[in-house]
């Protein structure tokens, strides 16, 4: 291998994405269940991690400025915490806006490495992070953060640190989250933490606004997730057939997101047809909402402790550091 193309070949992500069988298997599965549900993963087609992005930056989308806000005020407290030369390990990298501060801010980290189903945004996001951050060792990964990963290194003479912002955690189901944190607590090992941004309980209407916006912005993402079923799995969608529901469920505290069928149709997906009532939908994605208890319990099933709670001026996120436990225990959390 010559010097250049062993450059290149550092520079590219390791792929260990699912195969389009994979993603076939699944939608269909999704699709052929009652109630009709597909993974939030599937938004993030290049198309869809663009509009997210546009997303973040909308007036009634709090989650992003909130959390922006509390890493701009805490970033030091967090980096003190997390450790001189700790390696870094972000589950669903994004933009990779919000990592700038905990690099900036981190006391020379071991390494970095980003964690993202959007293959194309993955590799741009990190040739640019290795320009501005030379001397951070940046190792990306397309992955499907929610299966067992392994990672490119695992360096076990240094501290490993996950981040997982955007109260991602939110789309997970209360078990599967906690079954989620126990993978995480598992990667960093037992002196690991993690760096964890949570979506607070609030009045409904702030909620819905944010997922409700008056640009069209979410919706667009929503229906874009019909746009890719029928680019790569043959589908024939119609998205004037379809519309964007999105409401806050009080009893479970989540938001859902929906695509609604606007009248009886038949759908091919792969091949295969599926039915659809005037009015069923897809449920697509579920954000859940945390009180204290809600999340000191799933800390505590996910083999972690709450060391540091943080909040933003309007008590609308939170941003947590917890450390690893060799066996789950409550306690309460520091918090402002």
């Amino acid at each position: 291998m010559t010097t250049a193309s062993k450059q290149e070949y550092t520079r590219r992500a390791t792929h260990t994405y699912p195969s389009p069988n994979a993603m076939r298997d699944e939608v269909l599965a999704g699709l052929q269940a009652a109630p009709k549900a597909l993974a939030p993963k599937f938004f993030y087609d290049a198309t869809g991690a663009a509009l997210f992005e546009r997303i973040t930056q909308l007036d009634a989308y709090y989650l992003t400025r909130s959390e922006l806000a509390i890493l701009d005020a805490r970033v030091s407290e967090i980096a003190a915490l997390a450790g001189p030369s700790a390696a870094l390990i972000e589950y669903g990298s994004g933009a990779g806006i919000k990592v700038r501060s905990l690099l900036d801010a981190m006391d020379a980290p071991a390494f970095y490495v980003p964690i993202d189903i959007s293959g194309e945004q993955l590799e741009r996001v990190a040739a640019t992070l290795r320009d501005d951050y030379p001397n951070v060792d940046i190792h990306p990964l397309c992955a499907d953060y929610t299966r067992p990963i392994t990672l490119p290194r695992r360096e076990q003479s240094h501290r490993r640190v996950a981040f997982f912002p955007g109260s991602t955690i939110g789309n997970f189901e209360p078990a599967a989250a906690a079954s989620f944190l126990r993978g995480v607590r598992a990667t960093v090992g037992p002196t690991g933490a993690l760096i964890l941004g949570v979506d607070r309980r609030k009045d409904r209407a702030v909620v819905e606004e944010a997922y409700n916006d008056a640009e069209g912005v979410t919706a667009a993402f929503n229906l874009n997730l019909l746009v890719r079923l029928n680019r790569e799995l043959g589908a024939n969608f119609d998205l004037a057939r379809f519309r964007h529901k999105a409401f806050f469920n009080e009893d479970a505290s989540r938001i859902e997101m929906h695509l609604e069928s606007t009248e009886a149709q038949i759908v091919t997906v792969a091949g295969v047809p599926i039915s659809f009532d005037a009015g069923e939908t897809i449920w697509t994605e579920a954000s859940y909402k945390y009180d204290l208890p809600r999340l000191e319990r799933l800390a505590h099933e996910g083999g972690f402790r709450i060391r540091q709670l943080w909040t933003d001026p309007e008590k609308r996120f939170w941003l947590g550091f917890l450390e690893a436990v060799d066996s789950p225990m409550g306690t309460a959390a520091p918090r402002d």
